[in-house]
């Protein structure tokens, strides 16, 4: 099914064996995750770094098109201030693994952030990091810039939205027609929340002195369905969203701070998940239902030379 689509690459949550093998020699790239559950036993035992690469890695590599590990998902904003010490290890140690099994320039080590690492988002150029994750983020992106590894990030203007639920708050999320927002620290006008969202975070790698490390958007997505308080959930906003997004994306204009590139974004997701907790949003983020027809056309025809990126 993926085939028939334009969709280069694919982002597991942890490191399913049955679909990185049924993804061999399809050329499509896996971005594969380790469990925050894992993260300890990373981070204090280099042989279960090892094993774990041994396991989900090298049976499969390069046949299935491994290109990125991600470790945890969103755990410098858990509260999880043990769990969040031992992260930089954990990946240092998974790094150390592939380079003994002489693929370390070839996959990359990460770990996928949420918004609510930045203090400051808006507008952009002021865009800045918590000051209480100020250490271990310093070390983080030392990291990825000595790896060339790309700092991961999972912007959603659905909730800024819910934050925020005006009318033109909701033009400029689904990137469609709007008086767009000025920026006046550049004085740069925004047309659209994503562009808003990314350069909030490319300036604040900046500021921080990481101009060289890559944004990755690991997970985007707007719900076609939600329970009643949930403002701006519908089939015709996820298909605005996600449709106006690719085709964006396939444009490489790129953003204002990033121009003429297209950022590796990731789309949430390829199916609903049935049991996740929260609310009704929460489990209406899919594109396809489980016979593999599409719940509505987000624009992911194999017409288009530029590849989208889909998170399962």
């Amino acid at each position: 099914m993926l085939q028939s689509t334009s969709i280069g690459k694919i982002r597991l949550y942890g490191a399913d064996p049955a679909i990185i093998k049924a993804l061999a020699n399809t050329g499509i790239c896996i971005v594969l995750g380790t469990a925050n559950g894992d993260i300890p036993p990373l981070a204090s035992d280099p042989n279960f770094a090892k094993q774990w690469i041994n396991s989900n890695v090298i049976p499969f590599y390069p046949s299935s098109k491994i290109t990125l590990i991600t470790v945890g998902n969103e755990v410098m904003t858990s509260g999880d201030q043990n769990l969040l010490s031992q992260l930089l290890p954990a990946m240092q140690n998974l790094q150390n693994a592939l380079n003994s099994a002489s693929i370390g320039g070839k996959i990359k080590v990460s770990t996928v952030h949420s918004m609510a690492v930045l203090k400051q988002s808006a507008p952009p150029s002021s865009g800045s990091f918590d000051p209480g994750f100020s250490d271990t983020m310093k070390g983080m992106l030392g990291f990825l810039r000595d790896t060339g590894s790309p700092f991961t990030i999972n912007p959603y203007p659905f909730f800024a939205y819910q934050s925020d639920p005006r009318p033109e708050t909701l033009a400029f999320c689904l990137f469609q027609p709007n008086s767009g927002r000025v920026d006046p620290g550049t004085n740069i006008k925004y047309t659209n929340m994503f562009d808003a969202q990314v350069d909030a975070v490319r300036s604040a790698l900046n500021s921080m002195g990481f101009k060289g490390v890559e944004i990755v958007v690991a997970e985007t997505g707007w719900p076609y369905k939600g329970e009643g308080n949930e403002v701006g959930t519908s089939v015709e906003n996820a298909k605005a969203y996600n449709g106006n997004l690719i085709a964006r994306l396939r444009s490489m204009v790129g953003t204002p701070l990033m121009p003429g590139k297209s950022i590796d974004t990731y789309l949430f997701a390829l199916y609903d998940e049935d049991l996740k907790p929260g609310p009704g949003s929460e489990r209406a983020f899919g594109l396809f239902k489980p016979d593999l027809t599409a719940i509505y056309d987000a624009g992911l025809s194999k017409s288009s030379q530029v590849r989208i990126f889909l998170r399962i």
